[in-house]
Order: C-alpha cells, then structure tokens, then sequence
C-alpha cells in the first residue's frame, strides 16, 4: 500500500511541476520530465449517428473539476477531454465499477494511453479522445490521478 501511496505522490508531484524522479524514485539532478506524447487534437471522424461531447479540465478557483462532471451520451459517442487551466491532467476510470465489457472498449477508443484505462497526462491546450463505440450501458466513474485528492472526480453515463 505504501509503494501504490508513493507512487501516486510521484505522479502527483511531476504534475504538479515538481522535479523528476530517477528510476530508484529519488529527484533526479538535472532531469527533464520526458516530453508528453502527441495529442489527437483533431475533431474525431464521426461515425452515423454519433455525437461529440467535450468536457473541460479545469482548475476552477481553487477547485480541480471536470465540466460537466456528470455527462450522458449514447453507444458510439466520442467525449473529448479538454485541458483548460491547472496543469496537467488525465482520464483514468476505476475499472471495478464500470459495466461488464467496458473496459475493454474503454481501452480501445481511448487516446494517448498510458496505462490500462488511464489517460497520459495532458497539459493546458491539449486533450484526450474517449470513443464509445460499442460502450454498454451504465456507469463510468472516472477521476484525474493527479488531483483525485483534490476532488477532481466525474461519471458518464451510457444510456442506450
């Protein structure tokens, strides 16, 4: 539990502007973060039927929010994640309480992935393609790992 705590701390600290780490976890002298891979910036093709959904990152006084933090759309929608204000975020959904084969769709409509239904971190300007095609319905609880402490949690919900 600790090693998933200081893990957490890192990323949190990298997002937050803090030094690197080195692969021991200790702050590297002299190192740059790596550089944030490329970011679909593009409108997704849509396809028949679809819609695009946005949803702001932001940093709203001194509150980390997603706006809207509750969003409803259908099977083979396409949300785009924008950053907005507060540094670096991400998309990560909590893959125990999504519908029953929606990870699995979640893993192959996200965009610049970092981990298993995690989003890499994006910075102010950038943004986060989700395409639901093929989604069932129900839930989707996600959070930004950064700033989950700081309350920064949302859900979509898939309704058919």
């Amino acid at each position: 539990m600790r090693a998933v705590v200081a893990t957490a701390m890192l990323v949190m600290l990298g997002a937050c502007g803090g030094e690197a780490a080195d692969s021991n976890g200790g702050a590297g002298e002299g190192m740059t973060p790596p550089a944030a891979a490329p970011v679909e910036q593009a409108t997704p093709a849509m396809a028949d039927g679809a819609t695009r959904h946005e949803v702001d990152m932001i940093l709203d006084g001194t509150n980390y929010v997603y706006r809207p933090a509750r969003l409803t759309i259908k099977p083979g929608d396409v949300v785009v994640f924008r950053g907005i204000s507060g540094g670096m975020h991400n998309v990560q959904f909590w893959a125990d309480s999504l519908p029953a084969g929606a990870a699995e769709v979640l893993q192959a409509g996200m965009t610049n992935v970092m981990a298993p239904l995690a989003s890499n971190l994006v910075a102010e300007g950038d943004s986060v393609v989700v395409r639901f095609a093929g989604a069932p319905a129900g839930r989707y609880p996600y959070y930004c790992l950064p700033h989950q402490a700081l309350g920064m949690v949302a859900e979509l919900t898939v309704a058919p």
